[in-house]
């Protein structure tokens, strides 16, 4: 197979939403630093939502992102935290997947923290080849060619194949 279509893991983004700013963020960002040892960011929200009590630039949620090898590390221990099965049904067209994990101690290297309590988290993977560059830069982008961008079975065989995990359909 050609270096050029080597699929590889670009990232891995760790997100907890809490609707709310004040003591949940606090733990929420706390946990992420915990979990990743990066500096977690506060996202807000573009929309006013009344019933929600929600406004536009709301700190409302949590993100931190990890890439290389460090990223390849911690998707190894999130995959242990629901025991190495990800849904068909996660992947989407373009290879990229995600799953969540509905409490922050089934993954292995974590301990309970009795200050932040009980959280979930969402995982986002994001996949890519080399050469996936050309439709960021800054001069001369392109689009990637459909022969050269992941689909979703070539997501599911790189991870199946590199991370031994188990793809199934609804339970």
């Amino acid at each position: 197979m050609s270096i050029m279509r080597e699929i590889r893991i670009e990232k891995v983004t760790l997100n907890i939403g809490v609707g709310s700013p004040g003591d949940k963020l606090d733990k929420a960002m706390k946990l992420l630093k915990n979990i990743t040892d990066a500096k977690p960011v506060a996202t807000t929200s573009n929309k006013r939502i009344p019933t929600w009590g929600v406004r536009p630039n709301l700190q409302i949620a949590c993100k931190v992102t990890v890439r290389g090898e460090k990223a390849e590390q911690l998707l190894i221990n999130l995959l242990q935290a629901v025991d190495g099965k990800v849904l068909k049904r996660k992947f989407d067209k373009f290879g990229n997947f995600s799953f969540g994990i509905p409490e922050y101690i089934d993954i292995p290297s974590v301990k309970y923290d009795p200050s932040i309590g009980v959280i979930g988290l969402e995982v986002a993977v994001t996949l890519m080849r080399p050469g996936f560059r050309i439709k960021r830069r800054a001069i001369a982008k392109k689009k990637i060619t459909s022969e050269h961008a992941i689909n979703k079975d070539e997501a599911i065989n790189f991870m199946k194949s590199k991370f031994n995990i188990s793809v199934g359909d609804e339970e």
